[in-house]
């Protein structure tokens, strides 16, 4: 009775557990003045969450994050910061940043109470539960504190199992990207320009694909990791980002799934709305993605990342409104499904390597971005340019194919619960 009446309270307290554990964790970690960096951003924020308007949470949030994004007051609450070690810069700027963002989901969640205001404390046990602390990902306000809450902790079938695989898993790929690292040089091959340009039109290609690959399999890897542990703690956190090979639209672009689910909820879906008009969605995507350049920290290979990305989710709804539209809508209910669905994937692989070039240049360089989409568009035209794109027209018919059969099992599963 002792050890059910000790597990009993342990859920219902759990929370505070894991924020004090959390805090004490960061404390020894960074020291006093980090620790205090931090509290100080969490009181100015749970201030004006107090008065219960978004407009300024939003004010108040987004210049917490400018001080830590721009010159001269990042370096000086840098400075605040005493003692050195290897991924000091990278704990400073992770816990800073990430503190920041779960402060405004708290206080335009609390914008959303009707009756009271959430406390100081429920912020604190937020804010600092450990694993999502330094690197993310970023779980809503809403969500962790009904989960973490939650009292009934139950185990599903093989749950543990599960857990267990994908430790292992992600334990192998450590080791394969590790390997990758030290012996293939994915990364610094771009940064020869003089090698870059001797290599052939196919190589370019691939090294641009391999990179976007390298970058997706150390967030997956990096999230996965996370995940298992605050899974452990009976906890449902953003999922990895979804494999680069898959993405042929602009909407599913993303490596941090956690800042992607804050930003669509708080931003983009906010002033967006349905996504069915065109001014409302470029006013929701230019406000997004200002939000995400002030997030990434303000220069010019970030501008234009930004810019080119934001182009590329408007210009997805400006194609779709066009081909809902007569004639346009008539001719592609004429010509059947399964011809729809080979001019989209041809439309879809050329969105691919818009998405691989977009991103390419915030992984690498502006030069090498540019002699990659030279090279495969002008200079490699019509072979090169051709015999890629059908290449990646058939991958991305197999995903597409994937997706189908998945969501006809989805629906199969549906009807039979429903059934039952």
């Amino acid at each position: 009775m002792l050890i059910m009446k000790i597990g009993i309270n342990g859920c219902k307290h759990r929370s505070l557990i894991f924020g004090v554990y959390g805090g004490l964790s960061v404390l020894v970690t960074m020291g006093w003045t980090f620790m205090g960096l931090v509290l100080s951003h969490c009181i100015i924020l749970y201030s004006v969450a107090m008065v219960k308007r978004k407009w300024m949470c939003f004010a108040a949030g987004l210049a917490s994050l400018a001080s830590i994004k721009l010159e001269p007051y990042n370096s000086w609450q840098e400075s605040l910061v005493t003692g050195s070690f290897d991924l000091q810069d990278i704990l400073f700027y992770g816990g800073c940043g990430f503190s920041i963002m779960r402060c405004m989901s708290f206080a335009l969640e609390n914008c959303e109470k009707k009756d009271g205001n959430y406390t100081f404390c429920d912020l604190l046990k937020y804010n600092f539960y450990l694993p999502f602390f330094f690197f993310g990902p970023i779980m809503t306000f809403d969500r962790y504190h009904a989960q973490v809450n939650n009292t009934k902790l139950i185990r599903k079938e093989r749950e543990m199992w599960n857990i267990t695989t994908k430790a292992l898993l992600h334990l192998g790929v450590i080791l394969v990207v590790d390997v990758f690292f030290h012996y293939l040089y994915i990364l610094t091959i771009p940064s020869d320009m003089k090698l870059v340009t001797k290599l052939s039109d196919w190589c370019l290609a691939g090294l641009a694909y391999s990179n976007l690959v390298y970058d997706w399999v150390k967030a997956a890897v990096m999230f996965g990791v996370i995940n298992t542990v605050a899974t452990l703690d009976h906890l449902d956190p953003p999922q990895p980002p979804k494999c680069i090979t898959m993405l042929y639209v602009f909407a599913e672009t993303h490596f941090d799934r956690g800042i992607n689910d804050w930003l669509c909820k708080y931003v983009y879906d906010y002033i967006g709305g349905d996504h069915d008009k065109i001014p409302k969605e470029l006013l929701a995507t230019i406000c997004t993605f200002a939000v995400t350049t002030l997030w990434l920290g303000p220069c010019e290979v970030v501008y234009i990342w930004s810019f080119f990305n934001c182009f590329g989710l408007n210009f997805e709804l400006w194609v779709a409104k066009l081909f809902s539209i007569p004639p346009f809508s008539t001719i592609e209910g004429a010509m059947g499904e399964a011809m729809s669905r080979r001019i989209r994937g041809v439309f879809n692989a050329a969105n691919f390597w818009a998405i691989v070039l977009y991103n390419v240049l915030s992984l690498n360089s502006l030069g090498f971005a540019k002699l990659v989409g030279r090279r495969l568009i002008f200079k490699g035209f019509p072979l090169s340019s051709l015999s890629v794109l059908l290449v990646t027209y058939c991958g991305v018919q197999l995903v597409k194919e994937r997706e189908r059969q998945k969501a006809l099992q989805e629906d199969a599963e549906l009807v039979k619960e429903k059934a039952e």
